[in-house]
């Protein structure tokens, strides 16, 4: 007869085995969408993988409010931020008279010390438009209210960017949001006067241009630090202690190096990254890892593809139906067909921000998000169609005895089964046009190589992104045509081409 195993043997079996659950979850790194955000998170991906820690780096999540709530809510455990951007927009609520670190912990994350640097806001000019003019502070753009100032999108609307520095200054201008990156090109070719810049950006040098003094002391200090959640100590204590390795190993003079190569010099920041923290701060060589162009491009394909498939089908399965009532319920139909318009006018990017609180980042908001954009185009059309049947044939169908249901499926759908599958088309078209903008959150794809591109003025990269996402619009509409001539008999195609 077997003997129990004693409690405390149990205890530690349970133990052991959640330990081993524990350690084979990896750690998530998250990155902003902007070079050195990208390269400070692959430092951190590279040591906690040397630590032997499993590690994941979700790269150019987008603004700091879509990486900031993902840390809260546990989707990322780590990311780069800098001081300024914690006190002056995350926390600005909740941090007066109160120690960072308290604010943090009540949000349940701790930080590191400082890594090292400053990269606060500046404003810029070329240097022989700025001594053209004779702008050598802030305060002395007061006497050119005529010039065009550009910010990056999400400094438009923070306390420590456009609308504080307004106020400040008293600024008389209205500046617009462009993005960092294409700001420098505007620029350049005079397209813009003044935008914001980040202090270690390598173009400030490359681009010969004057960084204006904040002669009224506005921007706040941005010391760089990696903000984590407070379980990962105890759920991953070795990646705790690589990330620390970083504190005080970067000054400024150095960042800017490492930006010059990955946007000047266009070396991986995966390259860059490794190649400093072997230099500087690991006692082992870390390899950075390494992905071909043909399979990064299948990788990417299949998360594509997966994004697209499921928000179709399921966007097919509610819409149909959907435009069955409508075409039956007038009334219902209107607000029906009015709801699903009104998902069309929000903007993609604000939706999948609104989206991330419920579903988190990755693939699940892009996907709700996709299926909400593909309804209205299968609503109309199958209502349209339904409704666009000749009378004649609806009486035949009733004198034929006939119940609803068995004119549903056996006469009205078929007839108006050609403007419902050029709705799916459509819809089809947008969805894999959308989710692009997915790589904001996480969610892959092919908008992953061409957000990338766009930062690192890399054509190449674009174009690892466009061209697939044209090809793959145009063979899931041949499918789709394919479908089309097995569901719909011939005559009808005909008749509709012919209208």
């Amino acid at each position: 007869m077997k003997r129990p195993l004693p409690a405390a043997l149990l205890a530690a079996l349970a133990g052991a085995i959640a330990g081993c659950h524990a350690s084979d979850r990896p750690v998530v790194v998250a990155s902003k969408g902007f070079t050195e955000s990208v390269i400070l998170g692959e430092m951190v991906a590279a040591l906690v993988r040397g630590a032997g820690v499993p590690v994941e780096h979700r790269r150019q999540l987008g603004g700091t409010e879509v990486v900031f709530r993902a840390l809260e809510r546990g989707a990322v455990d780590v990311y780069p931020e800098y001081t300024g951007t914690l006190t002056k927009e995350i926390l600005r609520n909740e941090v007066a008279g109160r120690p960072l670190d308290a604010v943090l912990g009540a949000h349940g994350l701790r930080a590191t010390k400082p890594l090292g640097f400053d990269n606060s806001y500046g404003l810029a000019m070329t240097e022989a438009r700025a001594a053209a003019l004779g702008v050598r502070r802030i305060s002395d753009l007061l006497a050119h209210p005529d010039l065009n100032l550009v910010f990056s999108n999400e400094v438009m609307n923070r306390g420590d960017g456009w609308p504080g520095l307004r106020a400040r200054y008293g600024l008389p201008h209205e500046a617009r949001g462009m993005d960092h990156d294409l700001a420098y090109r505007a620029l350049a070719s005079s397209g813009v006067d003044v935008m914001d810049v980040y202090t270690t950006d390598p173009e400030i040098h490359a681009n010969k241009l004057r960084v204006l003094e904040d002669d009224r002391h506005f921007f706040p200090t941005y010391e760089a630090l990696l903000l984590y959640r407070a379980d990962l100590a105890a759920r991953a204590p070795a990646a705790i202690a690589a990330m620390a390795r970083l504190e005080g190993k970067l000054d400024n003079k150095l960042m800017i190096g490492l930006n010059e190569r990955v946007k000047m010099d266009h070396v991986p920041e995966s390259d860059a990254a490794v190649d400093f923290v072997t230099a500087n701060v690991s006692d082992a060589a870390i390899v950075a890892p390494r992905q071909n162009a043909l399979s990064a491009i299948a990788a990417r394909a299949a998360e594509h593809t997966t994004l697209v498939l499921l928000s179709l089908l399921a966007a097919i399965a509610l819409a149909v139906p959907l435009g069955i009532v409508a075409a039956r319920r007038p009334r219902i139909g209107r607000v029906v067909v009015g709801v699903a318009g009104l998902m069309q006018t929000i903007p993609s990017l604000a939706l999948l921000v609104l989206l991330i609180p419920v579903l988190g980042i990755g693939s699940p908001p892009v996907i709700a998000a996709l299926f909400l954009y593909g309804l209205l185009p299968i609503v109309r059309n199958t209502h349209a169609g339904l409704v666009g049947i000749p009378e004649s044939l609806e009486i035949s169908a009733r004198a034929l005895g006939l119940p609803p249901r068995a004119r549903l499926r056996m006469v009205e759908l078929p007839l108006a089964m050609p403007l419902i599958v050029a709705g799916i088309k459509t819809s089809a078209v947008i969805a894999v046009g959308t989710a692009t903008v997915g790589a904001l959150v996480g969610a892959g794809g092919f908008g992953q190589p061409i957000l990338t591109g766009i930062r690192l003025d890399d054509f190449g990269l674009i174009l690892q992104g466009a061209i697939p996402a044209a090809v793959m619009a145009v063979g899931l509409e041949a499918l789709l045509g394919a479908v089309e001539r097995r569901v719909v008999p011939r005559g009808l195609r005909q008749q509709t081409a012919r209208r």
